[in-house]
């Protein structure tokens, strides 16, 4: 049988913690976190349960001395557990005049004593089950006594008030002598060493792991209490064994606090998330590659991932019963047909998640299709299958007014993973569309007809350009070495789009007819009139960009 230490007494919050972690093990009390460590440091159990947060008071106090004693274990798994802080007494006939209870207690329930209970004085015991046993003995039914409600329950007190801290859980870790394999869905927790003094160190660290697209789920500091210098613990996504985490803590050992071996890493075990979570599972109508991404990256975040399409062997009408939320990720010329055809299976309570990149048509068909009580928002993601991640890229999200909690949650991964979230409604996406993607793919296009039909050929391109210049001629390129459909079909979209491409073309030819004819006045006039579109401040933050693609292109060059 498997022994587990813990903090008592017999119904504590850390024996409850340990019994829900295995129900069958033999648990093992002990009066406070030391001797639970010490215990187990010296074989007398199996594993350890520790309390490490607190949604209500923070991290342990003891939490960065209790971590450094553990080099030679591992910190496997944790157990989340809701705590109902109750008062109760021997009766409930007497007016109160003190609380006892532990410090913890008190710190989780400060709000509620504060505005209900602020002349009482408080007794703060390590022994409270000591302190009940005190209470009957000295016939002293006017002290009051914070606790589990199970626990004041098991020690036959009356319950005068309930649930006086709301919303509070605990996190507990469980530490072994023997690690765990990847589950997946994991994290590592890593303390640091007490670091030198050096400017912009903690920034250096976290950028180590910001480039690996590596996200950092906990963050705390603490001065050693020896030496009084920083330690840092951090508990990122992932699990030890990923190449990528190894090679951040190593990289951040050797080269930004360059002293081999600075990171203790404590353990990785599977992710715990102290967030309340709508959504279980996503059902995909596609199966490309773009779906494909953005399964693997939710499913990474412990959510399950189906996807169906035409060749598939599970079809769109029997997984959409099976999961929360439905995504659209197909060819932007069927995706308005789909909606029409799918979202009516939807029920009530599930979300319609429409990837496209046209609003207007898609919303249409899914407002008029489905249920009342289902979810329906657009999401246009301004990157393809081949980023590594989506921090710092550009995505769109129109919501609408049955956009709720499930959509809310998806938004929430996008800009949990970094992308630059941008809110739009169904018209006013199309026509940015239309600037953005619509008229430079259609100009590319047409650029590239235009280098054919007149033979410019392109070795002598560069020759006669400046770097500036050269921006269209790579936009050209990037379109036509890489998959035509997609691009045919941002050409082919219909929605507010189309005034742009429209738009541009009567301009130009407008402008071709005043060249010819030698109006240069009138044209000074137009690009007079033009420059309230294009302000200072615009104007400074693409120069700095422009400048960063002339110096990256220039050292292409110079190579």
């Amino acid at each position: 049988m498997i022994s587990i230490a813990t903090l008592g007494p017999e119904g504590s919050s850390s024996w409850q913690a340990a019994k829900q972690f295995d129900p069958d093990a033999e648990i093992k009390i002990y009066p406070n976190t030391p001797s639970v460590i010490k215990a187990f440091t010296e074989k007398e159990a199996d594993l350890a349960v520790i309390p490490v947060y607190n949604t209500r008071e923070g991290e342990s106090i003891e939490y960065f001395r209790i971590m450094e004693k553990l080099s030679t274990a591992h910190w496997i798994d944790n157990v989340v557990l809701p705590i109902h802080l109750s008062l109760g007494a021997i009766d409930d006939s007497h007016q109160l005049s003190m609380l006892i209870g532990k410090s913890n207690s008190f710190r989780q329930c400060e709000e509620y004593i504060t505005n209900h209970y602020p002349l009482l004085p408080q007794l703060t015991v390590t022994d409270l089950q000591q302190a009940i046993n005190d209470a009957r003995e000295q016939q002293k039914p006017e002290q009051g006594f914070v606790a589990t409600e199970e626990f004041l329950l098991a020690n036959g007190l009356v319950i005068r008030e309930r649930e006086m801290a709301p919303h509070n859980q605990t996190r507990f870790a469980v530490i072994s002598s023997t690690a765990i394999e990847p589950s997946g869905y994991d994290a590592t927790a890593l303390l640091t060493l007490p670091l030198p003094d050096r400017v912009g160190l903690l920034y250096d660290i976290l950028g180590e792991f910001t480039r690996r697209g590596i996200n950092i789920i906990d963050m705390r500091t603490e001065s050693d209490i020896k030496t009084q210098k920083l330690q840092i613990y951090i508990e990122a996504e992932g699990h030890i064994k990923d190449s990528n985490l190894v090679d951040a803590v190593k990289s951040i050992s050797e080269h930004i606090i360059q002293e081999p071996g600075s990171f203790q890493v404590l353990g990785s075990f599977p992710r715990v998330d102290m967030r309340t979570k709508h959504i279980s599972s996503f059902g995909f109508i596609g199966t490309g590659d773009m779906s494909k991404w953005f399964a693997k990256r939710l499913e990474s975040e412990g959510y399950r991932s189906l996807l169906t399409g035409r060749t598939s062997d599970l079809k769109p009408e029997d997984m959409i019963p099976q999961v929360d939320v439905v995504i659209t990720c197909i060819p932007i010329s069927a995706t308005a047909e789909a909606v029409t055809q799918y979202s009516p299976l939807l029920k009530d309570g599930q979300a319609l998640i429409i990837l496209a990149g046209v609003a207007e048509n898609a919303l249409d068909a899914a407002f008029e299709n489905t249920r009342p009580g289902v979810e329906v928002m657009l999401v246009h993601n301004l990157w393809g299958p081949q980023a590594k991640t989506m921090k710092d890229k550009n995505a769109t999200v129109v919501r609408t007014k049955k956009s709720g909690l499930l959509c809310s949650e998806f938004e929430g991964f996008l800009y949990k993973h970094g992308a630059l979230i941008n809110q739009d409604s169904p018209s006013q996406h199309d026509l940015l569309m239309g600037v953005g993607q619509k008229l430079p793919t259609t100009v590319s296009v047409a650029l590239a007809m235009t280098l054919k039909n007149n033979q410019i050929p392109q070795d002598e391109i560069g020759t006669h350009s400046t770097l500036t210049s050269l921006y269209g001629i790579l936009a050209m390129a990037r379109v036509h070495t890489q998959n035509p459909r997609t691009y045919a079909e941002i050409m082919a979209t219909t929605g507010d789009g189309r005034k742009i491409v429209k738009s541009f073309a009567e301009n130009l030819i407008r402008l071709m007819d005043m060249a010819n004819e030698g109006k240069i006045n009138a044209l000074c006039a137009i690009i007079d009139e033009n420059r309230q579109y294009l302000t200072d401040d615009f104007l400074k933050a693409r120069m700095k960009q422009s400048l960063a693609v002339d110096e990256t292109l220039g050292k292409i060059i110079r190579s």
